[in-house]
């Protein structure tokens, strides 16, 4: 398992001294007191900037991360362009999903949109949460439905032909992010120049 350097009294001071995680896990199935002390013991709360990385291909991520305070965005590239594949904000579960609990890298970039608050959940936990508590596997399995139609609902999305109904169906999709996010991630989480986009906006 990983070890962490700050007790768990000082890690979970300002959030009434247990793991975020731990509240959001019990949302969806109860959790037992011997795996929230696993939780508490090995989830760690990080920061960083606006426009900062939080993993890049440059470095193998061992991590989900639960957002607290923020936006982030995750993109790869194709040359010299960033394409934009998802944005999400607080309460969500974020990492790079191409090598999810892989040893191989990831192509992907996960950058911060705002001043990011992160609960760091590290791979090895995860795993052995699922080895050994039932409740793990139920709770991941409801997580992974409402993640399963997060990405249905972008593929959608990237599908729909006109680019104006396009960007009306991600008003409604996401609402809460049209005045938080800068409109050349918008346009390129749509996959429409963003000229087009701004015409879009002063056209309705």
């Amino acid at each position: 398992m990983l070890t962490v350097n700050l007790s768990v009294e000082d890690r979970w001071k300002k959030y009434g001294n247990t793991s975020p995680l731990i509240s959001l896990f019990n949302r969806f199935h109860p959790i037992n007191e011997e795996m929230e002390k696993r939780i508490n013991q090995y989830t760690f709360p990080v920061t960083f900037k606006k426009n900062k990385f939080i993993i890049s291909p440059v470095e193998r991520n061992k991590f989900l991360f639960l957002i607290i305070k923020g936006v982030v965005r995750g993109y790869i590239k194709d040359g010299k362009a960033e394409i934009t594949t998802w944005i999400s904000k607080e309460g969500e579960i974020i990492g790079t999903i191409r090598n999810l609990w892989l040893k191989g890298d990831s192509d992907e970039y996960l950058q911060a949109l705002e001043d990011v608050e992160l609960i760091s959940i590290p791979h090895v936990l995860t795993e052995y949460l699922y080895d050994n508590f039932p409740e793990a596997n139920i709770v991941g399995r409801k997580m992974m439905e409402l993640h399963y139609r997060s990405a249905e609902e972008r593929a959608y999305l990237c599908r729909i032909s006109s680019a104006e109904k396009r960007y009306k169906r991600f008003l409604l999709s996401f609402p809460d992010l049209i005045n938080r996010v800068s409109l050349k991630y918008i346009a390129s989480f749509l996959a429409i120049r963003l000229e087009t986009l701004s015409r879009i906006r002063a056209k309705i």
